[in-house]
């Protein structure tokens, strides 16, 4: 046999085993493309089928729980869930919520973590009354425990050019912000305590309000538009979980608070809170809180205006916080809370919150 022709054979063999590679390589890529696509057609359909089941459900239990239309799209990476015309809303807590379409969106091999997107206008019902709730944009990041409780484990939510109206709300009845940012994050090794937090800025109260409690002050209508932000970083134990069980049954309930921060500052006012409160099963508060505030007079009046103090308890706590403001007209004041009031020292100031979620 030639060279020329052992040549030929050797170079035959060498394209046949490539070829046998190529083959053997599009077949793997093939399976796992079928698989994939199977993946997902599977993933898709139980995404679907659980939140048709989930509506189901809560009809069942006497809710309104409705759509218009339901759909899973993304192929091949992502689980993109569509709810067309949404409406739920619970009979016994008489919370309720509307909107045009809600999206959930999920990559595909990330299934636990869901960014949740809000149309431009929703409606809220609540026991006070029907409201629009307005945004240029609102979505969130939600990471959830894999379990079947569906426990979230941390999540944030984002919204811009926020507007809240009652129904058919005069022009002066509406509350708006520049920019909202909630987070929350589930504390490693306890089983139902929170991280919270909220910034929001721009926040122009409802006109309506600013004449009411302006009424009240020495000043009317020298109260600035705008509170320039309102701030909050706690921490909450509740009595169970907060997950699926959450909305579907009854709802946790907080049985202690510890304030790193609440504040907010609005023109010459600046208020900062801290301290802890345990909360008992009727939802009454029992703690203590150090307030650090400047302008405190005309929050008081402010207080005074919104209702929140009867003039009586506004001249005492002037009198009791005047005698403890420094030169700059500052004040750091340690308040006791308990038996249903704040006390100033000895002195009752105001009722205290019933804190109990709905």
């Amino acid at each position: 046999m030639g060279i020329a022709q052992k040549h030929s054979i050797n170079t035959f063999a060498k394209r046949r085993k490539r070829g046998a590679v190529v083959r053997i390589l599009l077949a793997i890529c093939l399976a796992l493309a079928a698989a994939w696509a199977g993946y997902w057609f599977i993933g898709s359909g139980a995404v679907k089928s659980g939140m048709a089941a989930w509506f189901d459900a809560r009809r069942a239990e006497g809710w309104t729980a409705e759509y218009s239309d339901l759909s899973v799209k993304g192929f091949p990476s992502r689980f993109d869930t569509t709810l067309t015309a949404p409406h739920l809303l619970d009979p016994l807590s008489g919370l309720g919520w509307q909107a045009p379409f809600f999206q959930l969106l999920t990559l595909s091999y990330t299934p636990n973590h869901v960014i949740a997107v809000w149309p431009n206008t929703q409606t809220i019902t609540s026991p006070k009354g029907v409201y629009t709730l307005a945004s240029t944009d609102m979505r969130a990041s939600l990471v959830i425990a894999p379990s079947t409780a569906l426990a979230p484990e941390r999540a944030t939510l984002t919204a811009t050019g926020v507007s809240l109206a009652p129904e058919d709300a005069a022009p002066g009845d509406t509350l708006s912000m520049n920019a909202l940012r909630l987070a929350g994050e589930h504390v490693d090794g306890a089983e139902a305590r929170y991280h919270l937090g909220l910034a929001a800025e721009g926040v122009a109260p409802p006109a309506t309000f600013l004449t009411q409690v302006e009424g009240a002050g020495d000043r009317p209508g020298a109260m600035p538009r705008v509170i320039e932000s309102v701030i909050a970083d706690l921490t909450v134990d509740l009595t169970a979980p907060w997950d699926r069980h959450a909305l579907e049954d009854a709802r946790p309930q907080p049985t202690r608070v510890d304030i790193k921060q609440i504040g907010a500052t609005w023109g010459a006012m600046s208020l900062r809170a801290s301290g802890t409160l345990d909360i008992d099963g009727t939802g009454q508060p029992e703690g203590r809180v150090t307030i650090e505030a400047r302008g405190w007079r005309e929050m008081l009046a402010l207080a005074r205006g919104a209702g929140a103090l009867t003039p009586d308890m506004a001249q005492t706590a002037e009198r009791a916080l005047g005698m403890m403001a420094d030169g700059k007209g500052a004040i750091e004041v340690p308040l006791r809370i308990g038996e249903g009031r704040v006390w100033l020292g000895p002195i009752p100031i105001a009722s205290a919150p019933l804190m109990r979620l709905q």
